[in-house]
């Protein structure tokens, strides 16, 4: 005796007699939706290339990038220091402005 004629949930394989065939395909296509979406690329922040680029280009983007980050962070330090911030608090907020703009750089997939 099966789970669904002793009355029980039917097993995964086995159809309930009491779904409708309708709500059976839109649980089957919600289903083939979610396993398409599955297997897509991951997408980043910047938009998806159709061929990887080279070694050397995505060097020189990290290096640019890792420039503005030093750029920001000397225009936050010339700013706070022109407001008489005390020095330390100027290196916690230059350091942690850095450390967290540079992870978020070094972790991209696409640069």
């Amino acid at each position: 005796m099966t789970p669904s004629q002793s009355g029980g949930a039917p097993a995964s394989g086995e159809r309930s007699l009491t779904e409708p065939e309708s709500e059976l395909t839109s649980r089957q296509a919600r289903q083939r939706e979610r396993e398409t979406r599955r297997r897509e690329r991951q997408r980043g922040m910047l938009p998806g290339r159709e061929r990887r680029r080279t070694k050397i280009e995505r060097a020189t983007m990290r290096l640019v990038a890792t420039g503005g980050i030093i750029g920001i962070a000397v225009l936050l330090g010339a700013v706070l220091v022109g407001q008489d911030v005390a020095g330390w608090i100027v290196g916690l907020v230059i350091g942690l402005t850095s450390v967290i703009l540079a992870a978020l750089l070094w972790s991209s997939r696409q640069l």
